[in-house]
């Protein structure tokens, strides 16, 4: 929290950069309604303004990612178009099944990719039959190496890489699609987490 805004206020102060304000409230289970002016107050409270964000504007809003929901949807459409992502409809019962197969085996748990992915008929039968229906990223099959700018290059290996979910069965993109499509728009090109 207080920490990182201010590492993220300093470092923007530092480098020329833009220090926005972003309300990241896509998980809607944990959402606490007007918790937005509490985080407000509390960055106020420790001398921080930001350049651009709620209650200040910018070009790149809006600022609260629940307001953001078709700029998701797009991404997340481009990727099932281009086989990046697919649909799913395990549930709950079902992958804790799998998640306590895995652990007896003493594995760790990764998704079991489908051989066929799914079409939009399997994604309206399912819708049907009341299952649930996410999107799941479609990991790739080759070793990541991304470069931090603390660590240096840090690879993570194709094998521990899963086909996580990008959007719930509630139809709210995950964290981790919102950010990287914001930071994305909002031309973002370094963050301290």
């Amino acid at each position: 929290g207080a920490r990182t805004a201010l590492f993220n206020y300093l470092l923007a102060r530092r480098t020329g950069g833009t220090f926005i304000l972003r309300i990241e409230d896509t998980d809607t289970a944990r959402n606490v309604a007007g918790a937005e002016h509490k985080i407000m107050q509390d960055l106020r409270w420790l001398g921080l303004e930001w350049d651009e964000g709620i209650e200040v504007g910018g070009p790149d809003g809006p600022y609260f990612q629940s307001q953001r929901l078709d700029l998701y949807n797009t991404a997340i459409n481009q990727l099932l178009q281009a086989g990046r992502a697919y649909h799913t409809f395990d549930t709950a019962e079902e992958l804790e099944a799998m998640r306590t197969k895995a652990k007896a085996a003493k594995q760790t748990f990764k998704y079991p990719r489908p051989s066929r992915l799914p079409d939009e008929q399997d994604v309206r039968k399912a819708r049907e039959e009341g299952r649930p229906v996410v999107v799941r990223f479609k990991s790739p099959d080759q070793d990541i190496t991304v470069h931090d700018e603390v660590m240096g290059d840090v690879t993570v290996a194709a094998v521990e890489l899963d086909d996580f979910v990008i959007r719930k069965a509630d139809g709210m993109p995950v964290y981790h699609l919102a950010n990287v499509v914001d930071d994305a728009a909002m031309g973002v090109n370094l963050v301290m987490r």
